[in-house]
Protein backbone atom coordinates (compact mmCIF):
# COMPACT_ATOMS: atom_id res chain seq x y z
CA UNK A 1 0.00 0.00 0.00
CA UNK A 2 1.29 3.60 -0.76
CA UNK A 3 -0.04 6.41 1.74
CA UNK A 4 0.59 9.71 3.17
CA UNK A 5 -0.15 11.02 6.60
CA UNK A 6 0.43 14.86 7.32
CA UNK A 7 0.04 16.33 10.47
CA UNK A 8 0.85 20.15 11.82
CA UNK A 9 4.16 18.48 12.95
CA UNK A 10 4.77 15.61 10.98
CA UNK A 11 4.87 13.74 7.55
CA UNK A 12 4.68 10.05 6.79
CA UNK A 13 5.22 8.85 3.57
CA UNK A 14 4.51 5.04 3.53
CA UNK A 15 5.98 4.90 7.23
CA UNK A 16 8.73 7.25 6.55
CA UNK A 17 9.34 10.39 8.09
CA UNK A 18 10.07 13.56 5.29
CA UNK A 19 11.92 16.08 7.23
CA UNK A 20 10.47 19.52 7.60
CA UNK A 21 11.72 22.48 9.56
CA UNK A 22 8.02 24.28 9.98
CA UNK A 23 5.17 23.38 11.45
CA UNK A 24 1.10 23.72 10.64
CA UNK A 25 0.64 25.82 7.83
CA UNK A 26 4.24 26.93 7.13
CA UNK A 27 4.78 23.22 7.10
CA UNK A 28 2.25 23.09 3.96
CA UNK A 29 4.11 25.61 2.37
CA UNK A 30 7.49 23.77 2.77
CA UNK A 31 6.49 21.03 1.30
CA UNK A 32 4.50 22.64 -1.53
CA UNK A 33 7.93 24.50 -2.06
CA UNK A 34 9.79 21.04 -1.89
CA UNK A 35 7.90 18.63 -4.06
CA UNK A 36 5.21 21.14 -6.30
CA UNK A 37 6.55 24.50 -6.58
CA UNK A 38 5.13 25.25 -9.77
CA UNK A 39 1.52 25.78 -9.05
CA UNK A 40 0.68 29.12 -8.02
CA UNK A 41 -2.91 28.96 -7.59
CA UNK A 42 -1.63 27.30 -4.19
CA UNK A 43 -1.23 30.22 -2.56
CA UNK A 44 -5.04 31.41 -3.02
CA UNK A 45 -6.27 27.83 -1.50
CA UNK A 46 -7.18 28.05 2.13
CA UNK A 47 -6.03 25.22 3.93
CA UNK A 48 -8.20 22.41 3.60
CA UNK A 49 -6.97 22.83 0.04
CA UNK A 50 -3.78 23.13 0.67
CA UNK A 51 -3.61 20.02 2.58
CA UNK A 52 -5.04 17.92 0.42
CA UNK A 53 -3.22 18.98 -2.88
CA UNK A 54 0.20 18.91 -0.93
CA UNK A 55 -0.62 15.08 0.31
CA UNK A 56 -1.92 14.09 -3.39
CA UNK A 57 1.58 16.02 -4.72
CA UNK A 58 3.83 13.84 -2.48
CA UNK A 59 2.05 10.99 -2.65
CA UNK A 60 1.55 10.86 -6.74
CA UNK A 61 5.23 11.80 -7.07
CA UNK A 62 6.07 8.54 -7.39
CA UNK A 63 5.05 6.67 -10.14
CA UNK A 64 1.94 4.42 -10.11
CA UNK A 65 1.22 1.08 -11.41
CA UNK A 66 1.50 0.87 -14.87
CA UNK A 67 3.05 4.86 -14.95
CA UNK A 68 -1.09 5.41 -14.87
CA UNK A 69 -2.51 8.48 -13.15
CA UNK A 70 -5.22 8.03 -10.75
CA UNK A 71 -9.03 8.23 -12.48
CA UNK A 72 -10.88 8.87 -9.12
CA UNK A 73 -10.31 10.85 -5.59
CA UNK A 74 -12.64 10.09 -3.00
CA UNK A 75 -12.02 12.50 0.54
CA UNK A 76 -13.85 12.83 3.78
CA UNK A 77 -13.94 14.58 6.75
CA UNK A 78 -16.28 15.43 9.63
CA UNK A 79 -16.02 19.18 9.40
CA UNK A 80 -16.68 20.15 5.56
CA UNK A 81 -15.44 23.52 4.97
CA UNK A 82 -16.18 25.15 8.53
CA UNK A 83 -12.23 26.62 9.38
CA UNK A 84 -13.50 28.76 5.39
CA UNK A 85 -16.69 29.58 6.24
CA UNK A 86 -15.57 31.31 9.83
CA UNK A 87 -13.43 33.00 8.10
CA UNK A 88 -15.79 33.54 5.11
CA UNK A 89 -18.57 34.65 7.51
CA UNK A 90 -16.38 37.56 9.53
CA UNK A 91 -16.11 39.24 5.83
CA UNK A 92 -20.20 39.77 6.05
CA UNK A 93 -20.28 40.80 9.36
CA UNK A 94 -22.70 43.50 9.92
CA UNK A 95 -21.92 46.85 9.41
CA UNK A 96 -19.17 45.73 7.48
CA UNK A 97 -20.77 43.83 4.62
CA UNK A 98 -17.81 43.00 2.23
CA UNK A 99 -17.99 39.36 1.22
CA UNK A 100 -14.57 37.97 0.06
CA UNK A 101 -15.18 36.09 -3.42
CA UNK A 102 -11.63 34.64 -2.66
CA UNK A 103 -12.49 33.09 0.54
CA UNK A 104 -16.54 32.00 -0.64
CA UNK A 105 -14.73 30.23 -3.40
CA UNK A 106 -13.30 27.37 -0.48
CA UNK A 107 -16.69 27.05 1.48
CA UNK A 108 -17.34 23.69 -0.32
CA UNK A 109 -15.00 20.72 0.89
CA UNK A 110 -15.24 19.16 -2.59
CA UNK A 111 -13.21 22.30 -4.17
CA UNK A 112 -9.81 20.37 -2.53
CA UNK A 113 -10.36 17.02 -4.71
CA UNK A 114 -11.40 19.40 -8.09
CA UNK A 115 -7.95 21.14 -7.21
CA UNK A 116 -6.62 17.53 -7.26
CA UNK A 117 -8.26 16.40 -10.76
CA UNK A 118 -7.25 19.46 -12.13
CA UNK A 119 -3.44 19.36 -11.22
CA UNK A 120 -3.54 15.44 -12.24
CA UNK A 121 -5.71 15.55 -14.99
CA UNK A 122 -7.97 13.02 -13.48
CA UNK A 123 -11.36 12.94 -15.72
CA UNK A 124 -12.79 10.31 -13.69
CA UNK A 125 -14.55 10.37 -10.60
CA UNK A 126 -14.18 12.90 -7.30
CA UNK A 127 -16.32 12.59 -4.51
CA UNK A 128 -16.09 14.79 -1.19
CA UNK A 129 -17.80 12.77 1.86
CA UNK A 130 -19.17 14.31 5.60
CA UNK A 131 -18.98 11.31 7.86
CA UNK A 132 -18.37 11.05 12.00
CA UNK A 133 -14.90 9.34 11.37
CA UNK A 134 -12.31 7.88 8.64
CA UNK A 135 -13.53 4.57 9.59
CA UNK A 136 -16.96 5.49 8.17
CA UNK A 137 -14.89 5.99 4.67
CA UNK A 138 -13.06 3.24 4.62
CA UNK A 139 -16.56 0.93 5.43
CA UNK A 140 -17.78 2.83 2.25
CA UNK A 141 -14.79 2.23 -0.16
CA UNK A 142 -14.75 -1.44 1.06
CA UNK A 143 -18.46 -1.93 1.12
CA UNK A 144 -18.64 -0.07 -2.79
CA UNK A 145 -14.80 -2.02 -3.76
CA UNK A 146 -15.87 -4.13 -6.31
CA UNK A 147 -17.72 -1.68 -8.12
CA UNK A 148 -14.96 1.07 -7.54
CA UNK A 149 -12.73 -1.70 -8.60
CA UNK A 150 -14.18 -2.67 -11.82
CA UNK A 151 -14.88 1.12 -12.54
CA UNK A 152 -11.38 3.01 -11.72
CA UNK A 153 -8.10 1.99 -12.24
CA UNK A 154 -6.47 3.69 -9.44
CA UNK A 155 -8.61 5.48 -7.04
CA UNK A 156 -6.50 8.15 -4.47
CA UNK A 157 -8.84 8.03 -1.10
CA UNK A 158 -8.63 9.33 2.04
CA UNK A 159 -9.42 11.82 5.09
CA UNK A 160 -8.55 15.09 4.79
CA UNK A 161 -9.81 17.78 7.97
CA UNK A 162 -8.93 21.36 8.49
CA UNK A 163 -11.20 22.64 11.62
CA UNK A 164 -8.90 25.23 12.61
CA UNK A 165 -6.18 26.93 11.91
CA UNK A 166 -3.13 25.24 12.13
CA UNK A 167 -5.08 22.11 13.39
CA UNK A 168 -5.04 19.73 10.62
CA UNK A 169 -5.07 15.40 9.30
CA UNK A 170 -4.45 14.12 6.40
CA UNK A 171 -4.32 10.31 5.33
CA UNK A 172 -4.97 9.42 1.87
CA UNK A 173 -3.64 6.48 0.17
CA UNK A 174 -3.69 4.73 -3.42
CA UNK A 175 -6.05 1.88 -3.93
CA UNK A 176 -5.41 0.00 -7.03
CA UNK A 177 -8.21 -1.07 -9.21
CA UNK A 178 -8.41 -4.01 -11.94
CA UNK A 179 -9.95 -1.84 -15.23
CA UNK A 180 -7.82 -1.59 -18.14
Amino acid sequence: MHEIEITPTSVLLDGQLIATTETGDKMLVELYRRFADDYPKFFKMDTLCRLGFIAAEILLKEPTANGQQPTAVILANRSASIKNDTDYLATISEGNYYPSPSLFVYTLPNIVTGEIAIRHHIQGETSFYILDNPEQLEQIINSQFSILNSQFSIILAGWCECSKPNEFYAKMQIIYGTTD
